[in-house]
C-alpha cells in the first residue's frame, strides 16, 4: 500500500474532489482525518472510510479561522499521534461578477478560505515534520490560477497565492524531508462548486447550462471535464514515495488546458 500507516489531514473532505481524495488514500493504508464546516458530510465519509475497513476521523473546521484549524491540527495529532501528510482543499468559489462589484468582505473570504487556511495549516503541522525528517503537503489550486475566466477574481487570486506559497515552502523545507506540491484540476463537473458556478455563468451569459458548459469544454483538449477520482488519483501520486524526487511543483490535471 503505497501510504500504509500515513496519517493525513484533508481539508474540504466531506465531497467532491475532498471526498475521493480521503478515500483514495484511506484506500492505500492512510489513516484520514477529514475537515470541512460541515459535520453531517464528514462524519459520513469518515463512515465510509471505516465501514471498508480503514481508520478516520472527522473534525469540524472552518480553515479561514486560526482557532479552529489549530483544534483541527492538535486534534488529529492527539488522536493518531502525528501528522505526515496535508491536503488543503477546503475552498468555495465566491462571488461571480467583475472585481469592480466584488466587495472587500467577499473578496477577504474567499481569500481567507484558499490562502490563508493553506497558510495557516502549513505553519502549524511544519514544526513537527521538520522534527521528524519527513512530510508531505499537497495545496490543492485551480485551472484558474494558470487562465483568465471573468467574473472570478477572488478565486483566481487566492489559487494563484497558493502556487507562490507552495513554491516557497517547498524550497524552505526540501532540505528538512518535507515535500510541497500542489495541483490545478481543471473543470470537475460533478462538484457541487462546478455545477453551481455553471449555473450562475448560464444566466449571466443569456445561454442554458447544456451550452455554457459544452462551450467550455470545447476549449479543453480532451473535450471533457475531469472527475473527482482522476484528481485523487494525482494526489496520492504526489503524496506518496512515488513521488518522492517531485517538490515544489504545480500539476495540471485538466485534460489539456494549459500547459505550464
Amino acid at each position: 500500500m503505497l501510504l500504509e500507516s500515513k496519517i493525513a489531514v484533508i481539508t474540504g473532505g466531506g465531497r467532491g474532489i475532498g471526498r475521493a481524495i480521503a478515500l483514495k488514500f484511506a484506500g492505500e493504508g492512510a489513516t484520514v482525518v477529514v475537515a470541512a464546516r460541515t459535520k453531517t458530510e464528514i462524519e459520513w465519509v469518515a463512515k465510509e472510510v471505516r465501514d471498508a475497513g480503514g481508520r478516520a476521523a472527522a473534525v469540524a473546521a472552518d480553515v479561514a479561522d486560526e482557532k479552529q484549524c489549530e483544534h483541527l491540527i492538535h486534534t488529529a495529532t492527539a488522536e493518531f499521534g502525528r501528522v505526515d501528510i496535508l491536503v488543503n482543499n477546503a475552498g468555495e468559489y465566491g462571488p461571480v461578477k467583475p472585481v469592480e462589484e466584488i466587495t472587500p468582505v467577499e473578496w477577504d473570504r474567499v481569500v481567507a478560505v484558499h490562502l490563508r487556511g493553506a497558510y495557516l495549516l502549513t505553519r502549524l503541522v511544519l514544526p513537527a515534520m521538520y522534527a521528524r525528517g519527513f512530510g508531505t503537503i499537497l495545496n490543492i489550486s485551480s485551472l484558474s490560477a494558470k487562465s483568465a475566466f471573468a467574473w472570478g477574481s477572488p478565486y483566481a487570486a487566492a489559487k494563484a497565492g497558493m502556487l507562490g506559497l507552495t513554491r516557497v515552502v517547498a524550497a524552505e523545507a526540501a532540505r528538512k524531508g518535507v515535500r510541497v506540491n500542489a495541483i490545478c484540476p481543471g473543470p470537475v463537473t460533478e462538484t457541487r462548486m462546478s455545477k453551481d458556478l455553471g449555473h450562475v455563468l448560464a444566466e449571466r451569459l443569456g445561454v442554458s447550462e447544456e451550452d455554457q458548459l459544452k462551450g467550455f469544454l470545447n476549449t479543453i483538449l480532451q473535450g471533457r471535464g475531469q472527475t473527482a477520482n482522476e484528481v485523487a488519483a494525482t494526489a496520492l501520486f504526489l503524496c506518496s514515495d512515488q513521488s518522492s524526487a517531485i517538490t515544489g511543483q504545480s500539476l495540471n490535471v485538466d485534460g489539456g488546458a494549459a500547459f505550464y
